[in-house]
């Protein structure tokens, strides 16, 4: 998978934004949850004017993986008082990486999680971190090869199902 390329998400690519963002989202969490929550998170979560707010925020960015310039994944990460939680000044959040399902296995997520690192540490962040669904084992063992730590939990509420999130952190040594 050399041809992947990373590209900044800008707001003129809001519609492909909304796009990959509920595909990801829906593959990945479909099974575990009701249409009812899904369709309310996704209508929420993904709407143009939320994205539209997400995308003018100086203290968040998304990137896009694309391969022949078909988006096949995205990063979104968050900075300072953007944090959805930490919100430390030395800390970097990785809100989402997602692939679409037929690209898992491919090393998409390992290039987008390489590219927040890449990110972390030109703004010299001590540390990132990011919050992960208990019942995501795939995303749970990812982040624990690439030497995340638990060090929290948090509810995160999809449609009207409280859910619970694992924090996990990565200390960054220079």
């Amino acid at each position: 998978m050399t041809n992947i390329e990373i590209i900044k998400v800008e707001l003129k690519d809001i519609d492909k934004l909304q796009k990959i963002g509920r595909q990801t989202f829906s593959e990945t969490f479909s099974d575990g949850n009701t249409e009812e929550n899904m369709t309310k998170y996704l209508d929420e979560g993904f709407s143009i004017e939320k994205l539209t707010t997400e995308l003018n925020d100086k203290n968040a960015e998304f990137y896009f993986a694309t391969i022949d310039e078909n988006v096949i994944g995205y990063l979104k990460l968050n900075f300072g008082q953007s944090q959805t939680e930490l919100q430390d000044d030395k800390g970097l959040e990785i809100e989402r990486i997602y692939v679409t399902k037929n690209f898992h296995g491919k090393k998409v997520g390992q290039i987008l999680y390489d590219k927040a690192l890449e990110i972390a540490k030109l703004n010299k962040s001590d540390f990132v971190w990011l919050g992960v669904w208990e019942e995501n084992p795939r995303a749970i063992n990812f982040y624990k090869k690439n030497g995340f730590v638990e060090f929290d939990k948090h509810v995160f509420k999809l449609g009207n199902d409280e859910q619970t999130d694992i924090m996990m952190k990565l200390k960054l040594n220079y």
